[in-house]
C-alpha cells in the first residue's frame, strides 16, 4: 500500500460516482468502503464519524479527512500530479481550473436546484446572479473547448461532465448543442463506462439485500 493511499465511501450511483471516476482517470491506489443507502447506512453512528451530515463522497487519506465533492477533487488530483489533471501552481491555468471547481459548487449547482424547486432568491441574496446568466457564463467557455481549460482535459472536465450529463438527463440544464457535444466526449472516456458498470453491480447487490 502506497502512502498515496486513499479509501473513498461511495454510494454507487451518485454524486460519489464522479470522486470514483477521477479515482480511475488518475489510475490512483484506492479501496471503495461501500454504503447501503437504501438500509439507511449512511445515517448510521459510524458513518456519521465520518460525515455528520450522512452525505458521500468522502475520502480519507491517512488521517486526513475530506468531504465535499469539489475539496475531494481538488485534493485528488493534487494528490497525483503526474495524471496531469490538475495544473500545478504557477501553471497559469491554474487560476481557470480553481474558478471552474467552484463555480461548479457556489454557482451551478445552487442555481439547479433553485430552478428545480422554482425558487426565485432576491437578487441581492442569490449567489449566482440568475439562472440564465449563470448557464450562459458556462456555455461560453464550453464553445471555446473541447474542455473547460481549452485543449487541456483536467479534473473540472471529470466533475462538469458527470454533472451534466445527469443535469440535462433530468431536465434541470436544456440540452444546448455545446452542452451535448461536451458530454458526448465526457462519455467517450474508458473509464466512464468502466465506473458505471461497477456501480450496476453494486446497485444491484444493495437491491437484493433483505
Amino acid at each position: 500500500m502506497s502512502d498515496r493511499h486513499v479509501t473513498l465511501f461511495h454510494c454507487p450511483q451518485t454524486r460519489s460516482s464522479g470522486a470514483l471516476l477521477l479515482l480511475e482517470e488518475l489510475q490512483a491506489d484506492y479501496r471503495l468502503h461501500v454504503l447501503n443507502m437504501k438500509t439507511g447506512e449512511h445515517r448510521q453512528p459510524a458513518y456519521l464519524a465520518i460525515n455528520p451530515m450522512g452525505k458521500v463522497p468522502a475520502v480519507l487519506h491517512g488521517d486526513a479527512l475530506v468531504t465535499e465533492q469539489v475539496a475531494i477533487f481538488i485534493y485528488l488530483a493534487d494528490l497525483y500530479p503526474e495524471a496531469g489533471l490538475a495544473p500545478a501552481l504557477g501553471d497559469p491555468l491554474r487560476g481557470p481550473y480553481l474558478r471552474w471547481m467552484a463555480y461548479y459548487g457556489s454557482s451551478f449547482e445552487p442555481a439547479v436546484v433553485d430552478r428545480s424547486q422554482k425558487n426565485v432568491p432576491p437578487p441581492g441574496m442569490c449567489p449566482y446572479g440568475d439562472f440564465d446568466t449563470m448557464l450562459k457564463t458556462l456555455t461560453d467557455q464550453l464553445e471555446r473547448g473541447p474542455y473547460l481549460l481549452g485543449e487541456r482535459f483536467s479534473a473540472a472536465d471529470v466533475l462538469w461532465g458527470g454533472a451534466l450529463g445527469w443535469t440535462t438527463m433530468f431536465g434541470l440544464v436544456p440540452k444546448l448543442p455545446v452542452v451535448q457535444s461536451y458530454i458526448a466526449r465526457h462519455q467517450a472516456r474508458p473509464t466512464v463506462a468502466k465506473v458505471q458498470a461497477q456501480d450496476a453491480v453494486l446497485a444491484a447487490q444493495h437491491t437484493q439485500q433483505p
